[in-house]
């Protein structure tokens, strides 16, 4: 029987590499003759990626924070029903581009939805998946606004005040030490450090 696939998600704030580690890792199981697949939330599915549109258009200033969890949770059923559990059940691993720590992060702590109603509608969502690693790249705050200030964004998330996204990076570090199966990364080191210190930690599962 082929062994089932390993999800791995990557997560932090914007700024923190998490692009560029989700590269080095896509080569390292290309490295090793392993099947893999990239993909991200919100998308990863032509619904997915219709849902991202709405979510992240600037232009839709007067969304309600409850809709926006509903629209996250409502892509990620998707991903997890088309994409996900497919993926792995057919014994390819997938590192996937942020996961539910983001809805925690985002709906919960920084729109101020009430953490046990945005759990609750993502455990439909995610049928009973769970990461099998959940990489945290911490970087300081202040790195982090240096290296989001370089980039253009039309991103009505990333557009966000300085306020709500404070918000975010300290509820990432408030909730990522206690979740499971949760991987605080040095973001701060070199990018190729970085990648060892990911790789380090997947070598014994795959």
């Amino acid at each position: 029987m082929r062994r089932k696939g390993l999800f791995i998600v990557i997560e932090g704030i914007d700024g923190s590499g998490k692009s560029t580690q989700i590269e080095n890792l896509k080569a390292y199981f290309h490295e090793k003759g392993l099947d893999v697949v990239v993909t991200r939330e919100p998308g990863g599915t032509r619904i997915g990626e219709k849902i991202r549109g709405i979510v992240l258009d600037p232009e839709n200033q007067e969304m309600d924070s409850l809709t926006e969890m509903f629209l996250y949770a409502a892509s990620r059923a998707q991903h997890v029903a088309e994409l996900v559990q497919k993926s792995l059940d057919d014994g390819v691993h997938v590192i996937c581009d942020r996961f539910v720590l983001s809805s925690y992060v985002y709906q919960g702590i920084a729109r101020g939805i009430d953490l046990e109603i945005v759990k609750k509608v993502n455990a439909v969502a995610m049928q009973g998946l769970v990461p099998d690693i959940t990489f945290f790249i911490n970087i300081d705050d202040d790195e982090a606004f240096r290296r989001r200030a370089k980039r253009m964004s039309s991103d009505r998330i990333e557009n966000e005040d300085k306020a709500f996204h404070l918000k975010v990076f300290k509820g990432y570090r408030e909730l990522a030490k206690d979740m499971e199966n949760v991987v605080w990364i040095d973001g701060m080191k070199s990018v190729e450090n970085v990648t060892v210190d990911m790789t380090g930690h997947i070598d014994g599962k795959i």
